[in-house]
C-alpha cells in the first residue's frame, strides 16, 4: 500500500517497521498486529536483565492514532504485570505517552518529559524497559504495586517473581 494517499503516520510507521527489521533491537521485538493495519503493533519485551523482570517474556500492543507523529501512541501490556507504572488492566502510565504540553494536574511532569514527535516505536519500548528496570512510586498508574514497592519490597519481589514466571508459561 503506497502512494500519495498514504498518510504521513502510514508512512513513518512503515519506514520504522523496515528499520526495526533490518536492525532488530536487542531486547525487544515488534510486528503489526494484523498486516492490513499498520496502526496496532505487538511488542514483545525480555525482562531486562539485572532487573526483578529478567528472563520475563511480556507481550504488549502499541496503538497508533492516524494523527501520530502529533499525538502519542497508546501502550498496553498483554501479558500479566506488576508494576507501579502500569495500570492493573495493563495500560502503560509513563511520561512520553502523555499527550503533550503542560498538565497542571501533574505539576512535577514537565512538558518536555511528555510526547515529542521525534519519538519512534523503538524509543518508546526503550523507555519502557527502562521503566520496568527503575520503578516509581511517585504518581503510580497502579496503587497497591507502589505501596508495596515503598513498604513490603519482599512482597513486591514475590508478585513479580509470578509474573515473571507466569510470563514464560504462556499465561
Amino acid at each position: 500500500m503506497s502512494g500519495p494517499s498514504q498518510s504521513r503516520a502510514a508512512l513513518l510507521l512503515h519506514q520504522q517497521l523496515k528499520d526495526l527489521v533490518k536492525k532488530p533491537p536487542e531486547f525487544f521485538s515488534a510486528g503489526l498486529s494484523d498486516d492490513s493495519n499498520i496502526y496496532e503493533w505487538d511488542i514483545c519485551i525480555t525482562g531486562p536483565p539485572d532487573t526483578l523482570y529478567e528472563g520475563g517474556i511480556f507481550n504488549a500492543k502499541l496503538k497508533f492514532p492516524e494523527s501520530y507523529p502529533d499525538r502519542p501512541p497508546k501502550m498496553k501490556f498483554i501479558t500479566p504485570i506488576w508494576h507501579p507504572n502500569v495500570y492493573p488492566n495493563g495500560d502503560v502510565c509513563i511520561s512520553i505517552l502523555h499527550e503533550p504540553g503542560e498538565d497542571a494536574t501533574n505539576p512535577q511532569e514537565s512538558a518536555s518529559m511528555r510526547w515529542n514527535p521525534i519519538h519512534t516505536v523503538e524509543t518508546i519500548v526503550i523507555s519502557v524497559i527502562s521503566m520496568l528496570s527503575d520503578p516509581t512510586d511517585e504518581s503510580p498508574a497502579n496503587l497497591d504495586a507502589a505501596k508495596e514497592l515503598r513498604d513490603d519490597y519482599a512482597t513486591y519481589k514475590k508478585k513479580v517473581a509470578r509474573c515473571v514466571a507466569r510470563s514464560l508459561d504462556g499465561e
